[in-house]
């Protein structure tokens, strides 16, 4: 049997981290969290999470509360007001509704890496998609608690990412 923690072991590279976190902006919004019981497990030092947070969270033991601001270049980037593009009407789904705010993932031509973006505003000629990541150009604002920490396995190392708390996927 593993257990959830190991005594005196402290998050570092290679370490599976469990954590529970609540995440506000500048203004307080809340705009997301992970319960102890429900907590958010990544592979540290994999850049699984943004990295101003996992640099905050190295040397943390298990019980161990902190709060952490990271600025946006360590988070998700500053806002960029080139990041916007303008896709044909007919480049879209016919059967989606398209509206201001919505999110969409797609896929880009040639690469077909996965792309998110934010219709920006509907105009004649098309959507003008938001090619920013929501958070970005936003200080974010953490209370972290550690509630977990393991040794990854061999196998979550050569993935890049922790598998579930009982080791499988």
């Amino acid at each position: 049997m593993t257990k959830e923690f190991e005594q005196d072991s402290a998050v570092a590279d290679g370490m599976v981290v469990s954590l529970a976190y609540t995440l506000r902006l500048d203004d307080g919004e809340e705009v997301d969290s992970a319960a102890s019981d429900d907590p958010l497990v990544y592979l540290h030092g994999a850049q699984n999470i943004i990295p101003g947070l996992e640099q905050a969270l190295t040397g943390l033991k298990v019980g161990d509360n902190r709060r952490v601001s990271v600025n946006s270049v360590d988070a998700y980037g500053d806002f960029d007001e080139e990041a916007f593009e303008l896709v044909p009407y007919d480049a879209f789904p016919a059967d989606v509704d398209l509206e201001e705010g919505m999110g969409l993932r797609m896929v880009e031509s040639g690469t077909g890496r996965q792309v998110e973006a934010t219709i920006a505003e509907l105009r004649d000629e098309g959507a003008l998609l938001d090619l920013n990541h929501p958070l970005a150009g936003e200080t974010l604002h953490f209370d972290v608690a550690i509630v977990g920490l393991r040794r990854a396995t061999t196998d979550e190392i050569a993935h890049g990412h922790a598998h579930s708390a009982d080791h499988t996927h």
